[in-house]
């Protein structure tokens, strides 16, 4: 492993994060050992749902390019961005393999400063990539670039886990009560949940609140919040019903203002 000190590390990137980053056999290994999660179709289809119109398309922390490479073949102007030197090689060889057209940039979600102002019709940050960014200030940076490389009008999809739903295990319940009285005693990073089976580094967990009212911060007009389950059609029944603790996550589309 990189032995960066810690104040080296890129912004908003936990010395956890920063390990699985550079981890060669994580990219190479990662479309075989991600989860048979039916989000990763799901997500699809919402994005589908809310870009509506060929443009240009940004995969904000895009991995090995499984979004990037699925509207770059539907006719988008696709661009990938993410931090792993390693999964941005994998991407590029999807990409040429499926016979692709892509730009990528390797940059931290947290510093898009290499990116112009209103370039992208459209932008996705989806499998959780924006819990990834460690530290309330740093993911409200992220979100501002999000904001600012979009066109008036630009879409953005999102996806984040819930808080809530870990109230189902003994352990979630363990660690909703340990956050809420580390939050009663002054500790930073509320919500933040390590999970061994994601490398073991901390994964920022919202709730619907926290998200929507982040979103509109940045300047966000939310379109549509979809909770989603653990069931194979990734669809949450009676969404409408105690969605704060059934969901296993959000699925977000907002757009920026055209004023």
């Amino acid at each position: 492993m990189n032995s960066l000190p810690e104040w080296k590390l890129p912004t908003g990137t936990s010395r956890e994060v920063w390990n699985y980053v550079i981890d060669a056999e994580q990219a190479l290994s990662y479309d075989q050992t991600l989860p048979r999660n039916p989000l990763l179709r799901y997500d699809l289809q919402f994005a589908t749902r809310w870009f509506t119109s060929l443009g240009q398309l940004l995969d904000l922390g895009c991995g090995t390019g499984r979004l990037m490479v699925s509207f770059a073949r539907r006719g988008f102007s696709a661009v990938g961005v993410d931090l792993s030197f390693e999964m941005f090689n994998v991407a590029l060889q999807k990409a040429r393999q499926a016979g692709a057209h892509v730009g990528m940039v390797r940059a931290n979600l947290v510093e898009l400063d290499c990116l112009r102002d209103t370039t992208f019709e459209c932008a996705a940050c989806l499998f959780s990539t924006l819990g990834m960014i460690h530290g309330h200030a740093e993911r409200r940076q992220a979100l501002a670039h999000f904001y600012r490389v979009l066109k008036p009008g630009g879409r953005l999809v999102l996806h984040v886990y819930n808080r809530g739903f870990h109230v189902w295990t003994r352990a979630g319940r363990h660690w909703l009560i340990r956050d809420f009285f580390r939050h009663c005693l002054g500790h930073a990073n509320r919500g933040d949940f390590t999970q061994p089976d994601l490398g073991g580094f901390a994964l920022h967990h919202f709730t619907r609140r926290e998200i929507v009212h982040e979103l509109r911060r940045a300047g966000f007009r939310i379109l549509e919040v979809e909770p989603v389950s653990l069931r194979d059609d990734s669809r949450l029944s009676w969404p409408w019903c105690c969605s704060r603790w059934r969901a296993y996550g959000y699925l977000i589309a907002a757009e920026r203002l055209s004023t």
